[in-house]
């Protein structure tokens, strides 16, 4: 039994270093990140986001997130089809999960050609716990807790904070930013309505 019990706590040990390490490095790496005052509020108080800012017609970065399986997926996963990436700051919070679940019941109305992504720095164990208790099937929820690579490239990282803003970002299918929604306050839902039109916009006929 204490055999059992000691090799069970140095699987944990183990299991814990390394979760911490991605998150340490990525700490570190944001310290080189531009900085920039934005129009977003948390609370009232204006926020400071990092990494370059976003420009509606250039061509949408590339990224590396990974799925709840630990599993990397980059934005040319979906090379030659329309992506609506919804950001949120973390899933497993009222407002967050109400956006995410509003864009997972939206997947039935679109074409099949259309991906809808949904991106948090939440760990990828939340993000599988929420998906199972919510049902949030019909849709990619991601996570950008290793890297931060897509809130830096995106310039949608919070400092000091280490979440992303609340944000919608479309994407059409030559790769180019067709319009992206900064939430103006943190604790808003965003405007779906808008979103949702921007993104028929760029389905093909």
């Amino acid at each position: 039994m204490f055999k059992k019990n000691l090799i069970n706590t140095k699987l944990l040990v183990t299991l814990c270093f390394f979760i911490s390490q991605p998150a340490a490095l990525a700490v570190d790496l944001t310290a080189k990140l531009p900085a920039r005052i934005s129009n977003v509020t948390a609370g009232g108080q204006q926020v400071v986001l990092l990494g370059d800012e976003l420009k509606t017609g250039q061509t949408a970065p590339d990224f590396r997130v990974v799925d709840n399986n630990f599993k990397a997926v980059s934005l040319a996963d979906y090379r030659g089809k329309p992506v609506l990436i919804s950001v949120v700051p973390s899933i497993d919070t009222g407002i967050c999960s109400l956006q995410t679940k509003r864009f997972n019941d939206e997947v039935a109305k679109l074409p099949d050609s259309v991906r809808l992504l949904t991106i948090s720095t939440d760990l990828p164990f939340a993000q599988k716990r929420f998906c199972q208790q919510e049902q949030v099937e019909s849709m990619a929820v991601l996570s950008d807790a290793v890297w931060r690579d897509f809130g830096s490239s995106y310039g949608l990282l919070i400092k000091d904070m280490g979440l992303l803003t609340r944000a919608i970002i479309i994407i059409d299918q030559q790769g180019k930013v067709a319009y992206q929604q900064l939430v103006p306050e943190l604790a808003q839902e965003p405007d779906y309505d808008a979103a949702l039109q921007a993104l028929r916009k760029v389905l093909p006929n």
